[in-house]
């Protein structure tokens, strides 16, 4: 059986416990064991325990933190659940695209399957950490999952994706690629960089922003950064900052 361990699920800011027991029960049934909690709103919880059934162990050895950036920091594939369009849009893809993807890189990357608030989803600052999203199809009048179906469903079509496909089997190019992909928190580092040398450019005001990162952000992140890649891009960076700090002292 094809190793699920580099797959994270990802829950932020769940607020009713039993919905952590039924993830945790979902993801037991599909072969997948690895939890982080983003600020849950109660946990440890017996209500999750006995929601949990025998999947208590994934319970138990889930990982709790701040915040998302936190929670997907070491990710190189982050793909986040989202139920509604957005201003700028995102790649999207259905659960059989994400079950696809998945499957062709686990073996060399951390992958985090990120669910948001029952009631509110993720937010778009969350939302920007995903190079995916997700969206469930569903009747358009009833369109809301429950947490737990939502989970359950996703990892499902991981499940049926890796009992197909063999072990060694990878697209193409990722068998070609030379690097590691870079990580949520490399990337993030690199945002952080280039938004900076924009505004001493004088590209980029932050007082009038016209959604300039998030975009910047959405370039980048169909592109799939890789080690290298990144490395490059930060020393172009870097050089521009050389070269105006050279300026400066004429």
């Amino acid at each position: 059986m094809i190793a699920l361990k580099n797959i994270t699920v990802v829950l932020v800011n769940t607020a009713h416990p039993g919905n952590i027991g039924a993830s945790a029960r979902a993801m037991k049934n599909m072969g997948l064991n690895r939890l982080t909690l983003v600020q849950p709103k109660d946990f440890p919880s017996g209500v999750a325990v006995g929601r949990a059934a025998t999947a208590v162990d994934i319970l138990d050895s889930a990982i709790i933190v701040d915040s998302l950036e936190e929670a997907v920091a070491n990710c190189g594939l982050v793909i986040c659940a989202s139920a509604r369009p957005r201003k700028i849009p995102w790649p999207m893809l259905n659960p059989e695209e994400v079950a696809k993807k998945v499957t062709n890189e686990m073996d060399f990357t951390n992958i985090a399957l990120v669910f948001g608030r029952e009631d509110s989803g993720l937010s778009n600052e969350e939302l920007q950490l995903g190079h995916f999203h997700v969206q469930i199809p569903a009747e358009e009048k009833y369109s809301s999952l429950n947490l737990a179906a939502a989970v359950l469903l996703i990892c499902y079509e991981i499940r049926k994706a890796t009992s197909k496909k063999n072990t060694d089997e990878k697209e193409k190019d990722n068998e070609l690629w030379d690097q590691e992909f870079a990580t949520v928190q490399q990337v993030e580092h690199f945002y952080q960089h280039l938004e900076q040398v924009l505004i001493d450019i004088k590209f980029h005001d932050p007082e009038n922003p016209r959604q300039l990162m998030q975009r910047m952000r959405r370039l980048f992140g169909r592109i799939r950064l890789d080690v290298m890649e990144l490395n490059i891009l930060r020393g172009i960076l870097t050089n521009i900052e050389h070269s105006m700090e050279d300026k400066k002292l004429r």
